[in-house]
């Protein structure tokens, strides 16, 4: 099956000193990174996203700003797709969906931020698109969220949204176990 690597708005807006920091966006970085250095070793193909915000009131990822550049631990190389985005799905009103296909990807390893909002929103397309999904779950981070009266810390955010995304919608694994799939695979 020919894989793709997903990584999804790992930009400096979600990291110290950005607009919109993201608790664990360290070491979500540092754990992409590694599948990065991987899916280039192997010479498979990467899709680094970006988003951009033009939705009125936004307060980060705006354009022109260093916060949309990504983190330098996962900079685009120069034949590595970046396909822009200005919604969480990474696949709405974006050419992701057609530079997929005309590569013949039909599984795809996300990994990124903020796993409540643009990788959850991505993977559940990707998966009504028809693709096989694996989410890299240290790879990925959230924020604290409030509802109802009361704060959900990050890391329960995250779990839920992984627990979720594995319900149904892709396999959650962490680097170490997809590195070792897809080593078991050659």
């Amino acid at each position: 099956m020919s894989s793709a690597l997903l990584l999804i708005d790992i930009q400096k807006d979600y990291f110290q000193d950005g607009s919109m920091e993201v608790p664990g966006s360290i070491k979500a970085v540092h754990a992409a990174q590694r599948l990065l250095d991987l899916f280039r070793v192997r010479d498979l193909p990467i899709v680094h996203v970006q988003h951009i915000s033009t939705r009125e009131g936004a307060t980060f990822f705006l354009p022109d700003t260093d916060g949309t550049d990504f983190h330098e631990s996962v900079l685009p190389r120069s034949n590595e797709a970046v396909i822009t985005k200005h919604f969480p799905n990474s696949f709405r009103d974006t050419t992701l969906n057609e530079h997929l296909q005309a590569k013949g990807i039909k599984e795809l390893y996300i990994c990124g931020m903020m796993s409540h909002m643009c990788i959850d929103a991505t993977v559940r397309a990707a998966f009504d698109k028809g693709y096989a999904c694996t989410v890299a779950h240290d790879a990925c981070a959230a924020r604290d969220l409030a509802f109802n009266g009361g704060n959900i810390d990050a890391n329960s955010v995250h779990g839920a949204y992984m627990a979720a995304l594995g319900s149904v919608y892709a396999k959650v694994l962490s680097v170490n176990e997809i590195i070792e799939l897809l080593n078991n695979c050659t």
